[in-house]
């Protein structure tokens, strides 16, 4: 009798727990096994605080980078990410904070901002970034031994920048290469228009109804280095940050008493170009030969 009742409670329970285990979407659980911390500031309200770090990868990536993206390319951007984030830490020893939460390190974003965005579809999108995590967990860039300032952007305008024609430092890793697969980015154009008024106010220079431009200087890819407007000179990223481009690729055409400026690329082109790295990836670029491509003559390590 019992043998039979135990035959019967299996055959009930068999169907419930196969729709459980293969239909239901539950979020993948880590249990982190370093006691490596991060501390992040919000820069928004000050606070710091400490997080796991492969913790605070995750919210690096899904800040970053679109969770429709491939698979190999978030994972290039996992190890990017790692990459970067020990970069700055092995230079803020002594300061409150190693990173912040904006673009003027890495857009971090917390579970509950994700939530609140992707709303039902948290526990599918969630998991996919949580895996390019785990296929590349503890991994980093490094060159000569040293770990690489893994810089990145959005879209480049056909090619990435040598790092000494956007910043300072001339870096080894960071040199200029073709990065074809862009031109599938939403970003890869874009059309501003502004009166002249606007024009001048957002770039707090004196009306005139004169507009003379004159480019000074330009990077090897195209991108505007240095020029002057009315004789006032200035930089072509400054110019870009005044009027919110999405690039210092640009030109510019005046129509009576309107500025209408075309933009190619989205970002400082420095590094791995994010909507280059999913070209890659749909091409079949496994996430080692993206970085590789992105990043000249690095090495992968692992923690």
């Amino acid at each position: 009798m019992k043998k039979l009742l135990l035959v019967v409670l299996l055959v009930i329970m068999i169907p419930f727990l196969f729709v459980n285990i293969y239909v239901k979407t539950d979020e993948i659980k880590f249990k982190y096994v370093t006691n490596n911390m991060i501390r992040v500031k919000n820069d928004k309200t000050g606070i710091i605080k400490e997080l796991p770090f492969e913790e605070y990868i995750k919210g690096v990536v899904a800040g970053e980078m679109p969770s429709t993206f491939e698979l190999e390319a978030l994972k290039a951007q996992a190890v990017a990410s790692r990459s970067y984030a020990m970069y700055q830490m092995t230079a803020t020893k002594n300061k409150e904070y190693d990173v912040v939460n904006t673009t003027a390190n890495q857009v971090y974003l917390t579970d509950e901002e994700l939530k609140n965005n992707w709303k039902e579809d948290y526990p599918k999108k969630i998991n996919k970034i949580k895996r390019a995590i785990a296929e590349t967990n503890g991994e980093y860039l490094t060159y000569d031994g040293q770990i690489v300032n893994a810089m990145f952007f959005s879209t480049s305008v056909g090619a990435t920048e040598n790092s000494e024609e956007v910043f300072v430092s001339a870096l080894p890793y960071l040199r200029s290469v073709d990065s074809k697969w862009d031109e599938q980015s939403p970003a890869y154009t874009d059309t501003y228009t502004f009166t002249l008024e606007e024009f001048y106010k957002k770039l707090n220079l004196p009306f005139s109804q004169t507009l003379k431009i004159e480019v000074i200087e330009k990077t090897s890819t195209g991108r505007t280095k240095t020029l002057k407007i009315n004789n006032e000179e200035m930089q072509g990223r400054d110019f870009a940050t005044k009027l919110s481009l999405r690039s210092n690729y640009f030109d510019i055409v005046q129509n009576q008493n309107n500025i209408t400026i075309t933009t190619k690329g989205f970002g400082h082109g420095v590094g791995m170009s994010q909507y280059g790295a999913n070209g890659m990836a749909k091409e079949g670029y496994k996430y080692d030969q993206i970085l590789k491509h992105y990043y000249k003559n690095t090495e992968i390590k692992k923690n």
